[in-house]
């Protein structure tokens, strides 16, 4: 493919409309070498048009982040590719316009994860060489090019080799750093009435406010200590500085000034936090400009970030004794609450818009736990930090305002309902202590107010009236029961729960959104004794009516972006499901026919991660309880679903589809395996699959439930060896190794002795190779268990004898190395109960059962004796087989082209000796049972075998006698 035709598929990667194509072609273009390059040349190249040049760009990011190295670190691409990458990157990054600068950025981001320092330790220098004292374009692309390496540093936890890169980047690049700041002052200061020069010089401030950050999050640099009075003194100029020819038009889109000094507060926060010895007698000249700019500033949307940041950094300096004590009194508190908290506290023109235009996005705003830079919510958490230090002054003084605000109301409902939408905002604010969890709201209350006696005077009215009540102070009474959910007793839910559900049937979409999300959570919250507050028994008889009336707003607006822009309502289907369990059954068509209609829209344009995460989850609940009993039916349903998103290669669907599969096989465990299942055998034991790791453990699990149903199929259609080939390439890997092991043992348990003998000399050969080459203590541990796994099941004509037979197959006398090097020490690191009871067993059944540790290994029988005993000494426990569904918090997760698990068809550990039960008492019984069957050989063994452990000797002595 020529150049203009690889730009022309690279633009037309980005219409929906030619997409597959030009994938699929790109796709094939990408394996010829110097395809990167290719990229490169036609980012840089004025020739192609901009959409061209930033697919380029795009496609270059995503391509380096499959393509670069290998779970061990070592290049997929040619070395003089590499190269060549690294030489001409940083020069391109510099010179292309800003939009394809931050996609270069995330490049050279995932390029420095793997490289930098030690296998890039040029590119400092190189950075460092190409500053100039004045020309502020080339010093943005060097510092938007630093930055984004550079940030990768926020979010990690202390190491000595993070240290050690950062004092690499600090000896190089501290020095020019200080110097630019300085001269970028300069250069502001020469050219403040000169907008066309002085722009780009504002935004290298504003580059270099980001980097100061990066450069101090883990640690002070000394350079910056040394230098604190002049570089505090810069970032206080700038923080008060002001210049028209700065100002924009705008009233939502921040501008440079707002920029720079949101990025100010960002610094002054984490150096009030980190660094108080050295910042601390600068602090106060930033406190009262602090508070002069939030007095001051517009409400605005387009400062709300910088007033988020203000509030922040003040919320830091309050956490300070000293400072703190300044806000100590009624007036200065009054002032407090009535020229900061309140104004950001109350409802603007521009919420009540985004309220009526972008609901979804004021719900995602207005959330606890939402990420946003929401002045209400740094309002709050201002608010709260100073009830922190001074409960009783700012309980008095904001019940005062909340009383205030509430009179306003009741005199003139109508027109001064936003005076009771900030009472009770205001109120909710000092009611909580401490963060608002996931799974209970607030945990910890204000004892000095009632949070049961203000919903009945304040707020249950507004749940309960069906009419002349303003949206949002309904959405505050659903939110004030979310946010308490956890102070509230059951009996007072049983009375609340259904005035929440009755405003799911609102027309308002936030009011039912949040209906929905108060619902969801309700139904997930526990009492201390772990039942549910709301009773499954309670919610059965509305459940089919609840799915419905969900399932039709979600279906509202068909088209597939609107329908999946709402995860809030798809997250209460799901909960739904997990109360009703098997309540579900009389309902299975209809729920089966809105997720059939729901995968098949989603599927042209999977838009929204949290959306089709929930929705999964709640096929994944549907499928775990209804399956079984119906299973033909609902596999039959699901079927074409399921390999359409294959068919399209969906990229972002196809892990979740795995799970479901192999969910849909296990409910019907003792099926056989239908035609439908055939069909997707041969194509999901191709390599397509298996290339994407996100498919990986999805893919593992459905092979091995196919295996389960279906074992004589596939050796009958004489797939085993592709089987065994997967089970190959996962174990080389150390990302995989887990999986391949946990293939390895499904094989062991589907295939009978006489199909395995083939095979399993050569499965050892590839085992013993990993552990004499690259062992790991996770392989380590999966093969111990594995091979007490094949020693246990002597049942199946495996068993000890059975191992060593093979394994001195692959070398005549390894097997006594293994076990006496590998097998019995690591025995005892074993961790999981379950891992320790395989162990248990195996060990009890060499002793009572193998024939060469009774005649040739006699050492090797009393070495096994002692470890048994010392297995037994803390013996496993199995815990009680526990089918709740636990929460996935998607705040915590990262979404993308991966795997992700789906908690409700999670698969359980399973205990393939349940039949066992105490161990201790199982291993006294099996040890007598074969000395009286052989005997008394058992008993002659240990005499013999254990002479030289009188201990052991009397511990077995003692089992046996019970």
């Amino acid at each position: 493919m020529d150049m203009q035709r690889l730009a022309s598929a690279l633009e037309a990667s980005l219409d929906p409309a030619q997409n597959k194509q030009a994938e699929t072609a790109l796709l094939q273009e990408q394996k010829k070498r110097g395809f990167s390059l290719q990229l490169l040349q036609i980012v840089a190249s004025d020739t192609y048009g901009p959409t061209a040049r930033l697919a380029s760009a795009l496609y270059f990011k995503n391509f380096i982040r499959r393509s670069w190295t290998d779970e061990a670190g070592n290049y997929k691409l040619p070395s003089d590719e590499v190269v060549s990458i690294k030489r001409e990157l940083i020069g391109l990054m510099i010179n292309v316009p800003s939009n394809i600068q931050y996609q270069l950025g995330d490049a050279v981001g995932v390029i420095a994860d793997s490289d930098f320092w030690r296998r890039w330790d040029t590119l400092v220098d190189d950075l460092v060489s190409r500053l100039t004292p004045d020309n502020a374009r080339i010093n943005n692309g060097v510092l938007q090019v630093a930055h984004s390496i550079f940030k990768r540093w926020r979010p990690l936890y202390r190491s000595d080799e993070l240290y050690t890169e950062i004092n690499h980047v600090l000896s190089t690049f501290g020095e020019p750093f200080v110097q630019l700041l300085g001269n970028t002052d300069q250069l502001i200061e020469q050219n403040r009435n000169n907008k066309p020069v002085l722009s780009p010089y504002i935004s290298t401030l504003n580059l270099m406010m980001k980097l100061l950050y990066d450069l101090s999050v883990q640690d002070l640099p000394p350079i910056f200590e040394d230098n604190m009075a002049s570089m505090t003194s810069l970032l206080h100029k700038y923080l008060v500085y002001d210049n028209p020819l700065l100002h924009t038009d705008a009233d939502s889109e921040a501008g440079p000034l707002e920029m720079v000094k949101s990025g100010i507060f960002e610094v002054l926060i984490i150096y009030s936090q980190k660094y108080e010895d050295a910042f601390g007698p600068f602090v106060e000249q930033f406190v009262g400009s602090s508070w002069n700019l939030l007095t001051t500033t517009s409400l605005d949307t387009k400062n709300d970030v910088l007033v988020s940041k203000a509030l922040q950094f003040l919320t830091s300096v309050t956490r300070m004794p000293q400072h703190a004590q300044a806000f100590n009194n009624d007036d200065t508190m009054s002032q407090v609450i009535e020229l900061v908290v309140l104004p950001n506290l109350s409802l603007r023109e521009s919420d009540l818009e985004l309220f009526e235009d972008e609901p979804i996005e004021f719900i995602r705003r207005d959330l606890e736990g939402s990420d946003s830079d929401t002045r209400r919510r740094a309002a709050t958490d201002f608010l709260q930090q100073l009830l922190s230090q001074s409960q009783k002054l700012v309980t008095a003084v904001v019940l005062r305002y909340v009383n205030q605000y509430l009179s306003e109301f009741s005199r003139n409902p109508s027109a001064n309902w936003k005076s009771k939408d900030t009472a009770v905002y205001l109120y909710s604010a000092i009611a909580a202590k401490g963060a608002v969890t996931a799974s209970q709201g607030v945990k910890s209350v204000n004892e000095l107010v009632s949070i049961l006696d203000f919903f009945k005077a304040n707020v249950a009215g507004d749940l309960v009236s069906d009419s002349n009540v303003e949206p949002i102070l309904k959405v505050d009474a659903i939110k004030y029961l979310y946010v308490f959910r956890s102070q509230i007793t059951k009996d007072q839910w049983r009375d609340a729960f259904p005035l929440v559900v009755k405003h799911l049937g609102s027309s308002d979409y936030v009011v039912y959104s949040y209906a929905a999300i108060a619902v969801e959570r309700v139904l997930a919250l526990t009492d201390p004794a772990k039942q549910p507050v709301i009773s499954p028994t309670d919610v059965k008889p509305l459940s089919a009516q609840l799915l419905q009336h969900l399932f039709q707003l979600i279906e509202r607006k068909p088209e597939s972006a609107k329908l999946q822009e709402n995860e809030f309502l798809m997250r209460c289907v799901m909960r739904v499901l997990i109360v009703l369990r098997d309540g579900v059954i009389p309902i299975t068509d209809n729920v089966l026919g809105h997720f059939i209609k729901i995968t098949t829209i989603i599927s042209a344009n999977p838009a929204n991660p949290r959306f089709y995460y929930y929705h999964f989850e709640a096929l994944g609940a549907f499928i775990r309880f209804a399956a079984p009993s119906q299973p033909e039916k609902i596999e039959n349903s699901l079927y074409p679903v399921f390999v359409n998103v294959l068919q399209n290669e969906i990229q972002e669907f196809i892990p979740y589809v795995f799970q479901l599969f192999a969910a849909l096989l296990e409910a019907n465990p003792s099926g056989s395996l239908t035609d439908y299942y055939t069909q997707i055998t041969q194509p999901i034991l191709s390599p397509d699959f298996w290339s994407s790791r996100g498919n990986i453990p999805a893919l593992v699990r459905l092979l091995s439930s196919l295996m389960a149903r279906g074992a004589s199929y596939i050796v009958e259609s004489r797939q085993l060896e592709a089987v065994l080939g997967i089970f190959q390439s996962l174990i080389t890997t150390k990302a995989n190794e887990n999986y391949g092991f946990e293939l390895l043992e499904s094989i062991v348990a589907n295939f009978p002795a006489s199909i395995l003998d083939t095979y399993f000399a050569t499965v050892l050969q590839l085992l013993f190779t990993r552990l004499q080459n690259s062992k790991t203590e996770t392989f380590s541990s999966r093969f111990v268990r594995f091979y007490h796994f094949v020693s246990a099941r002597i049942e199946s004509g495996l068993g000890a004898d059975w191992f060593i037979k093979h394994a001195n197959q692959v070398q005549d006398g390894v097997y006594v190395q293994l076990y006496l090097g590998i097998i019995l020490p690591d025995t005892q690191k074993l961790a999981r109960p379950l891992d320790r009871k395989i162990a248990v067993i195996s060990l009890t059944k060499t002793l009572t059962e193998s024939s060469a540790f009774a005649e040739k290994y006699k050492k090797g029988w009393g070495f096994t004796c002692e470890a048994l005993l010392k297995l037994l000494e803390n013996p496993p426990i199995i815990a009680s087989t526990d089918d709740s569904i636990v929460d996935q918090d998607v705040d915590d997760m990262s979404f993308g082209v991966g795997f992700t698990q789906l908690q409700t068809i999670r698969r359980p550990m399973r205990d393939l000796w349940p039949e066992v039960m105490d161990v201790k008492s199982w291993v006294g019984k099996t040890l007598r049972d074969a000395n009286a069957q052989q005997g008394g050989k058992i008993k002659s063994f240990a005499g013999e075998r254990l002479a030289q452990s009188p201990e052991a000797l009397h511990v077995l002595g003692m089992y046996m006698s019970k």
